[in-house]
């Protein structure tokens, strides 16, 4: 968890102005606005639940309505026309049959009745006496289904031995419109098998469906007190005689499907759904959703334009101050300035320019400086003694002692004087490795003779880098700083010529060794003072040396431990130039 959060706040250190600019401008457009939306649509999102929650339910409970008071009215009328009612009683007379004549004049009246019944309620439809044991019908007002079975209507409810169908095609001949209905019997005694049977008027369900229907889009259910659909506009969900998918859960409200579900129970026991598509439902928020999101993206847009421009006025010139002073690390100091036409940024590019000219002067003046200086020290060194008469001086010493019979003394002035010849000599700055290795070993007679103790020196060298080209007077300071540094009586050194691709030149002695600070001011510092240095140039040279004539190609390595010696590697690139002369 430490390192995820400690790379996040890194990632925010090197963040880009650009998008810093970019990212603050959106979250200080965006941040209010989505508060203030969410709580806006937390709100409204609940107003328009309420809104469209409360109309289906009231509508809801308006088409229960409707429909229970048409139920009632059909059992009232029913009522009237059983044996309890005035035109029942006729009916029994006139099924008893005492004359022809009393049979016509009682279907006259019960006609005459039934249909002052009907004319007084415009909602009763079809109207009749129903025979079931033979199938046939009495005192009918309309024109009834010759193949009439109320056997196969949709049973709604049974109460109080009525039997109330959901809608369902009407009965009338002529009529072909879904209607409420309802089936009682009679009472007529040792009659049982004589029905009233009454429908709803000619569009009355469709109109109370239709005229309280929330949308288009919703549909009505008609359930049983079981469960059990009796009506359903959409079979294909929810067919009829099925189970409706939510009366297990108790409750007036859910959702099946790609629908939402309201439930209305009736006092009589039966129910009605209103079955709303979940896209309708929510058509109206989803509405202003949208509106809000295109806001958002407007918002957005905006927030892009205003960070754009704020980016071009401030990290466009930042990119141009940022190409100048990579113009200045690349040593670029006459180039022209761009204008950002801001300005304070003018202002400040034009005081750098001034600046940058001031510095390419005083590159120019040091670099001036360095050369006369570098070019003085050679001279210096060069100068300092006249070979010339220094090795006429040595070769007359050396005559000498060849006639006093001194061999020694001829052996060292004879080193001595190749020695002089081959470092203070006119022969140009390169030499071979081979003539190297053999003024080192003059170096070392040299030594030998000065010194009364013993020291081991052993050379080895690769055949084929002996003629390979390398600066002149390189190996005798490192050999010379082995020599003073730390060898004791019975001291050693080796010197050892390789080549692995660069030509690899190291001295290792078995003395004293030396700190890392030590190494360091070898290294880094080029003012080290020279300590025991006998021809005067050392560490210091050879570094410069180097580094001046393979600029920067060539490596120095120091490895030390106190105590153990020292080892001084260099790593020298492989030329093939011809050699000064």
């Amino acid at each position: 968890m430490n390192a995820i959060r400690s790379k996040a706040y890194s990632y925010l250190q090197n963040l880009p102005l650009k998008r810093r600019i970019v990212a603050l401008f959106i979250a200080s457009s965006l941040i209010p606005f989505i508060g203030i939306g969410l709580i806006s649509y937390w709100t409204i999102d609940s107003i328009l639940f309420n809104k469209i929650q409360l109309g289906i339910q009231s509508n809801l409970k308006q088409v229960q309505l409707s429909l229970e008071n048409t139920m009632n009215n059909m059992s009232h009328v029913s009522q009237q026309l059983s044996f309890d009612g005035t035109v029942g009683k006729k009916v029994d007379q006139y099924l008893l049959g005492d004359g022809p004549y009393e049979t016509w004049s009682l279907t006259d009246e019960i006609k005459s009745e039934v249909g002052a019944i009907t004319f007084t309620n415009p909602n009763i439809g079809l109207t009749m006496y129903y025979a079931a044991k033979d199938g046939t019908y009495l005192f009918e007002n309309l024109n009834a289904n010759e193949h009439f079975d109320p056997g196969k209507l949709p049973v709604l409810d049974v109460t109080n031995k009525i039997t109330y169908h959901a809608p369902h095609t009407s009965q009338d001949g002529l009529n072909n419109h879904n209607v409420l209905s309802v089936l009682r019997k009679a009472g007529i005694p040792d009659r049982d098998d004589i029905y009233i049977y009454i429908e709803s008027g000619f569009k009355l369900t469709q109109n109370i469906l239709e005229t309280d229907r929330i949308s288009k889009s919703s549909h009505h259910l008609l359930l049983s007190s079981d469960g059990t659909i009796a009506f359903s506009e959409l079979p294909g969900i929810f067919p009829v005689k099925g189970v409706f998918p939510g009366q297990s859960s108790g409750s007036d409200q859910g959702a099946y499907r790609d629908y939402y579900w309201f439930k209305s129970s009736s006092s009589q026991g039966w129910s009605i759904v209103s079955v709303i598509p979940k896209a309708e439902y929510n058509k109206e928020r989803n509405r202003w959703l949208v509106q809000i999101v295109l806001f958002s993206l407007l918002v957005l847009a905006i927030s892009l334009l205003l960070a754009w421009l704020l980016w071009k006025m401030v990290y466009r010139p930042l990119t141009k101050f940022h190409k100048e002073i990579k113009r200045a690390g690349q040593s670029d100091f006459n180039s022209a300035l761009d204008k950002t036409y801001i300005p304070e940024f003018d202002y400040l590019l034009r005081d750098f320019g001034e600046m940058k000219q001031q510095i390419g002067e005083l590159f120019l003046e040091v670099e001036q400086k360095e050369k006369r200086r570098a070019d003085l020290e050679i001279e210096k060194l060069r100068y300092q003694i006249n070979p010339h008469f220094l090795m006429n001086t040595l070769d007359t010493a050396h005559w000498l002692a060849v006639m006093n019979g001194q061999d020694e003394i001829d052996q060292l002035v004879v080193s001595l004087n190749k020695l002089l010849y081959y470092n203070l000599g006119k022969l140009g700055e390169q030499t071979t490795v081979k003539e190297e290795l053999e003024a080192l070993r003059e170096y070392l007679t040299l030594q030998q003779i000065r010194y009364d103790f013993d020291f081991n020196v052993r050379v080895e060298a690769d055949e084929h880098v002996l003629d390979w080209i390398i600066p002149r007077f390189i190996l005798q300071p490192l050999v010379e700083n082995a020599l003073y540094h730390g060898l004791n009586d019975q001291g050693s050194i080796r010197v050892d010529v390789k080549y692995d691709g660069f030509i690899e030149l190291s001295v290792h002695d078995n003395g004293e060794g030396m700190t890392e600070e030590t190494i360091r001011e070898l290294l880094h510092n080029d003012r080290v003072e020279k300590k025991k240095v006998g021809m005067g140039i050392g560490m210091n040279y050879v570094k410069r040396m180097v580094e001046f004539y393979y600029d920067g190609q060539a490596s120095m390595q120091i490895k030390s431990e106190l105590g153990k010696g020292t080892s001084v590697i260099l790593r020298l690139p492989a030329l093939e130039a011809e050699r000064d002369v």
